[in-house]
């Protein structure tokens, strides 16, 4: 039996693990190396607060990531198999990690997210 997250370092390890495989898959790692050429010192650790807060009800994290996923839309038009293969690597990276409520709680309400995303570019 796998652990479930239980403080903001299983946080940092979902997150860590998921970005190691979006940055090399074929489908979305561009958005992240070409498109956005993200800033990784400066993007994680607005990650493991976004997520820390979802998780934990944390109150740290501030932003508005539909806001940022609307302008990347303009650079680079967003598909739907695209937040399909996001959603599919984030849940295989809790499922390998972790197990239990909070596990669970993290892979719905990432697809959630991408599905309200979705509902707002698309629509």
């Amino acid at each position: 039996m796998k652990p479930d997250i239980s403080n903001r370092a299983d946080i940092e390890t979902v997150i860590n693990a998921f970005y190691d495989k979006v940055i090399t898959d074929v489908k979305i790692g561009h958005y992240f190396t070409d498109v956005v050429k993200v800033n990784w010192d400066q993007h994680l650790p607005v990650m493991y607060s976004f997520w820390e807060n979802i998780i934990f009800h944390s109150g740290i994290y501030e932003g508005n990531p539909m806001e940022l996923h609307q302008k990347l839309n303009k650079k680079s038009t967003l598909k739907m198999e695209h937040f399909q293969r996001w959603t599919k690597l984030f849940t295989e990276t809790v499922d390998t990690l972790f197990e239990g409520d909070k596990a669970e709680y993290m892979k719905q309400r990432a697809m959630s997210i991408a599905t309200v995303m979705q509902i707002k570019i698309f629509s």
